[in-house]
């Protein structure tokens, strides 16, 4: 990354409304030399969108070649390939790349169509790209010679509008500097694109998309509708394009093309004079089958671009949306530096793949954001680290995103029932209707062979949507969410649990078996392999925790009048004594030690040194393909890929952890947390860019600088590209939220338990302070956090007071009341 000045704004662009350079330090990203190299990088981390739709940050000359991936994805709609592999059906349901809206391409005096990459280095002179997170607005700049000497200085500016979730604009300007003359453009839609972002689902392409009408409207639009080869969605893309040479408007006569493969585009020449800038604005609006009120895509895409306004108000509308979700969001913090910029650009992707979702728009939290296409676009249990970030700011977003859930309740009933067992069994990875689209085999790239995937077994995802349910009401007491919605998945997947949960009389004890952790390097044991492991701690500890809120859901809708959601859920005579009697008598295995064993038989694998790997092969953090590669299996070894047994302290405090132990009938002192941390801190890879956010998490108190220095990595995930490669595929969005809940609520302490908001303040030493916004059982809260003071505001308004703990001491707290504590 390269330094952060703004742009200059000589040549017609977007003026870009900061408050001086300081403000842009921590607002902008910027790049100051044309790499191809780094090209597919910086187009995901230059991504725009709005969570109904997003464009990853490419040219707009670019096509899909070994260099560039203009790809365009909509929340929510994908399409499924059937194909083989070493004869084996695969079938693959992926977040389709739709078409290409941002096509657009000139040429000088009838030449060769421009291409950065048909440049010498040495005609390539200033270069410059910003993406300003603070306004969602990318801007690329920069001036070439061709090869008769004539100079052009070339800028674009673009935005996926939040004020309007189905329009995107862009403006790009071209100066001649030193000539005259003729100038083609042609503009227009691309629906010829494929997926094929994903290196390691090598080799094959993925066309997911046939055209269904190819047409103009009026003089300076053209429309593109095509549908999905499976699922039968349709998209539908109209484009509008205007030419100003100046402050002039000017007709431009245009010739339209079509292809039949999938393409629309017009065509046309304006006379461009020395020092006159020759200005294109295109609009484009976007529909789909999927869309609520909608009668038929192409028209609601004609008609609504044919009611937008001009690409300045557009603008300033969207920079508006911009500004007033900042207020929601931002988290200020001093001094300001390289950390205070990636908490707003972490944020900003965040928001960006998430915001436009709503109660008619049924789409999930998507692991790399609308971003690219790793994972195939799919929802894992990320969503875990997502929702602390939405609930304290944003309560409403919470259980429109859970509703993605809750509408595929059926087919994770489906799914338990045909396994053999009651409640919900959600799929480890899961797309447009809720059935398992885990991958039957992931391709190594290291041996060049297809290996089985056995990362279905993670059936842990369940508790993470109940953990995320259950959460969202303790933090807004919303009890109509808990009878309409949030029972229903917590007693659902408390269901499934209970009844993969088997009783052994002799011990006296239940036990899950044939699963898999959050670790991923142990599919099974030796001797079975792929068929998962017994008494996950995790996993046992885990579904205590989510039974025990089973019950406590019960007793809400025990009270509610009527009684209709307790009636609708069939609670059936006793089924509440069944889950706490499953909840206290659950194995917990631990090694000889003291400390917690990831699963039953852990101390009896090999011990692996991790440094002699590390010296062979740089990063090792995805070792189970490195083995493989060796013809070796990371089942054999004591290793992690990202925290397992850990993640109970990420979740829940120590207090409560030791508690809920204690119930089972284990005991947990505070050393042999220490020495749990310390042991899997040592034996994993960190090979998921989660391992950063918990692993900082877990060292807070502990290891304050060493905290520090995974909060670092955590927070520069993507924007360094820690792991080598991988965000050209999209971003990682839980790593971008749990780095902002870090820096928010791990710093402070934040807990929501017990109807009360606890506050255990612990600033890293190189933080002076940090101040943001959170909601709390209807009250908007201002925290401001300095290494001396702790102050809460609570802004004007109605609301009932709330309960709030700071270092143990209990208080209550009105709107429009201020509190301040010395620390």
């Amino acid at each position: 990354m390269a330094s952060l000045r703004p742009l200059d704004e000589r040549v017609c662009g977007v003026a870009h409304p900061h408050d001086g350079t300081a403000d842009a330090e921590t607002w902008v990203v910027g790049f100051d030399r044309y790499l191809p190299s780094h090209e597919g990088t910086r187009e995901a981390l230059c991504t725009l969108a709005n969570g109904y739709w997003g464009t990853r940050g490419a040219g707009e000359e670019s096509a899909a070649d070994d260099v560039h991936y203009p790809g365009t994805y909509f929340a929510g709609v994908y399409d499924v390939v059937d194909w083989q592999v070493e004869g084996m059906a695969m079938s693959d349901e992926e977040m389709v790349n739709a078409p290409n809206w941002l096509h657009l391409r000139f040429r000088l005096d009838g030449g060769d169509w421009f291409s950065l990459d048909a440049l010498d280095e040495a005609d390539l002179g200033e270069f410059r790209q910003e993406l300003d997170v603070r306004h969602g607005i990318l801007t690329r700049r920069f001036t070439f010679r061709d090869a008769r000497g004539r100079v052009t200085t070339v800028r674009s500016d673009r935005f996926v509008s939040q004020a309007d979730p189905q329009i995107a604009a862009m403006r790009v300007s071209i100066l001649p500097v030193n000539w005259s003359g003729p100038v083609t453009v042609r503009s227009g839609i691309d629906g010829r694109v494929t997926n094929s972002n994903m290196p390691d689902h090598s080799p094959r392409t993925h066309r997911h998309l046939h055209p269904i009408e190819l047409r103009e409207c009026g003089g300076d639009t053209v429309l593109l509708e095509v549908e999905t080869a499976r699922s039968n969605i349709r998209i539908a893309t109209a484009a509008r394009t205007t030419v100003q040479l100046g402050a002039q408007a000017i007709e431009a006569d245009r010739s339209f093309e079509t292809d039949e493969r999938g393409a629309v585009a017009q065509e046309f020449w304006v006379d461009a004079t020395g020092g006159t800038p020759l200005v294109i604005e295109k609009v484009a609006c976007v529909s789909t089958s999927r869309d609520r009120a909608v009668l038929a895509p192409a028209d609601a895409a004609a008609d609504g671009l044919a009611g937008t306004a001009s690409f300045d108000e557009l603008l300033r509308e969207h920079v508006q949306s911009w500004e007033r979700l900042w207020l929601e969001f931002a988290v200020e913090l001093h001094p300001p530096g390289e950390e205070a910029l990636a908490l707003h650009f972490n944020a900003f992707h965040v928001l960006q793949t998430l915001n436009a979702v709503n109660a008619d728009l049924d789409a999930g939290i998507p692991a790399r954001g609308l971003h690219g296409e790793a994972y195939d676009g799919h929802v894992f249990w990320d969503e875990l680290y997502v929702y602390p970030f939405i609930t304290m700011r944003r309560p409403p977003l919470t259980p429109a995103l859970l509703a993605y859930r809750h509408r595929r309740l059926g087919a994770a009933r489906v799914a338990a029932a045909r396994a053999g067992h009651s409640g919900a069994m959600f799929p480890w990875q899961s797309g447009i209707a809720g059935d398992d689209v885990t991958p039957r085999a992931l391709f190594n790239q290291l041996s060049g062979t297809w290996i089985p995937d056995n990362s279905r077994l993670q059936r842990h995802v369940g508790l993470a949507v109940a953990y995320s349910a259950w959460q969202y009401y303790e933090s807004t007491g919303d009890t109509q969410f808990l009878l309409h919605q949030g029972a229903d998945l917590i007693l659902g997947v408390a269901r499934f649990f209970a009844s993969i949960a088997v009783y052994d009389p002799a011990r006296d004890r239940y036990s899950i078996d044939r699963v898999m952790g959050p670790d991923e390097f142990h599919d099974g044991y030796l001797d079975r392999p792929g068929e998962g492991m017994r008494d996950n701690t995790y996993t046992n500890v885990m579904t205590s925790w989510v039974l025990r809120r089973a019950i406590a859901t019960l007793d809400v809708l025990r009270e509610h009048p009527g009684r209709l959601a307790w009636q609708r859920l069939g609670i059936a005579p006793g089924e509440s004594a069944e889950w706490e009697r499953i909840a206290r008598r659950l194995t917990v295995v631990f090694n000889d030690d003291g400390t917690l064993s990831q699963f039953d038989g852990y101390q009896d694998l090999e011990p692996i040194d991790l440094d002699a790997y590390r010296r062979r092969y740089g990063w090792i953090g995805r070792l189970d393909l490195i083995l493989n590669a060796e013809g070796d299996t990371t089942n054999r070894y004591q290793v992690s890929k990202q925290p397992d047994a850990l993640m109970l302290l990420y979740l829940l405090s120590a207090e409560e952890l030791r508690e809920i132990l204690e119930d089972m009938g284990y005991e947990l002192p505070p050393e042999a947390v220490v020495s749990t941390v310390e042991r899997y801190s040592a034996a994993t890879t960190y090979g998921s860019t989660l391992s950063n956010v918990v692993h900082a998490w877990l060292e807070a108190r502990r290891d304050r600088a060493r905290s520090w220095r995974f909060l670092q990595e955590a927070l520069r995930s993507d924007l360094a590209d820690i792991q080598g490669g991988t965000t050209r595929q999209g971003v990682h969005i839980a790593a971008m939220a749990g780095s902002v809940d870090l820096v928010t609520r791990c710093c402070t302490g934040i807990e929501m338990r017990g109807d009360r908001l606890w506050f255990h303040p612990l600033l890293p030493a190189e933080i002076g302070s940090i101040k943001f916004h959170l909601v709390y059982r209807d009250q908007a809260l201002s925290v401001r956090l300095s290494q001396d003071e702790l102050r809460i505001t609570s802004a004007e308004g109605r609301a009932a007071p709330i309960r709030i703990v700071v270092e143990g001491v209990e208080f209550e707290l009105a709107t429009g009341e201020e509190r301040r504590f010395a620390l």
